[in-house]
């Protein structure tokens, strides 16, 4: 990556700054990046556990079924046990299909609406790792995530290697992944999993720093007005928590205790 020369035309303004400006106005970008992904990610900690609350039980004389050794309430039997398991599973997908296509057409404030309204659906389809996990498995290794996750973040922020080679080995090796763990889906191998969620965690630690060199360099080299400015934020901020998301779910796979 070539270093960003002073004279540079601002973001979203189009006339020249300092480098001082240049440095506080790219702190001001990533700060709302990442202040936009955190909400999210708390978003979907607390309807996770909402939801868990509602569909599992302690006394055995509510629980009509049980899942991983936990009881579930009728709400979480209904839940869990019927169809409806697949629209709160792929309903994420759908709004990241949905956020793609309409970005370009919504305001800032309806884009970070929409990135809210997808972390909330998406804590409904995490809430089933708080049945197959302990609580405590879980804790931990949300906290293992996001220091790694910090790290990384931090390591692609500073560095002046360019990670657009590794970048593009890593969206290869995602495709490989997905290929993966649809056919394992049908072929249920413990060793293919295992290999699939190191894989996974790998490949997630790539795309982190590359993300957000990605990030950087969109602010540095772009030019934008301010509503534009929002959006590529708010966007940036689904790329990091899914990121995030996808490292936390695959080391769970790796050292989570799951609940017997």
């Amino acid at each position: 990556m070539q270093p960003y020369e002073q004279n540079q035309t601002a973001y979203g303004t189009g006339f020249a700054r300092t480098a001082a400006q240049v440095d506080q106005g790219l702190r001001a970008f990533m700060l709302g990046v990442y202040n936009n992904m955190v909400l999210g990610l708390a978003i979907s900690a607390l309807v996770a556990l909402g939801i868990n609350m509602l569909a599992t039980t302690s006394d055995p004389s509510q629980a009509v079924a049980r899942m991983g050794g936990i009881g579930l309430t009728q709400f979480g039997a209904t839940l869990y046990g019927s169809p409806l398991m697949w629209v709160v599973a792929l309903a994420p997908l759908a709004f990241i299909f949905f956020f793609s296509f309409r970005l370009d057409r919504m305001s800032a404030a309806a884009a970070r609406g929409t990135f809210f309204a997808f972390s909330a659906v998406m804590g409904a389809s995490l809430s089933t790792l708080l049945i197959r996990y302990t609580g405590a498995s879980v804790v931990q290794v949300f906290f293992i995530t996001a220091a790694s996750f910090g790290a990384l973040s931090l390591w692609g922020y500073t560095t002046r290697r360019s990670l657009s080679g590794m970048g593009s080995f890593l969206i290869m090796g995602l495709f490989g992944l997905i290929i993966a763990s649809i056919v394992n889906i049908f072929v249920a191998s413990s060793a293919l999993q295992f290999g699939i969620s190191v894989i996974g965690v790998l490949i997630f630690a790539g795309l982190t720093a590359y993300d957000t060199q990605k990030l950087k360099e969109m602010y540095l080299y772009g030019n934008f007005d301010s509503e534009a400015a929002g959006k590529v934020s708010v966007m940036g901020a689904l790329t990091l928590y899914l990121d995030f998301i996808n490292m936390f779910q695959f080391l769970l796979a790796l050292v989570g205790n799951r609940n017997e």
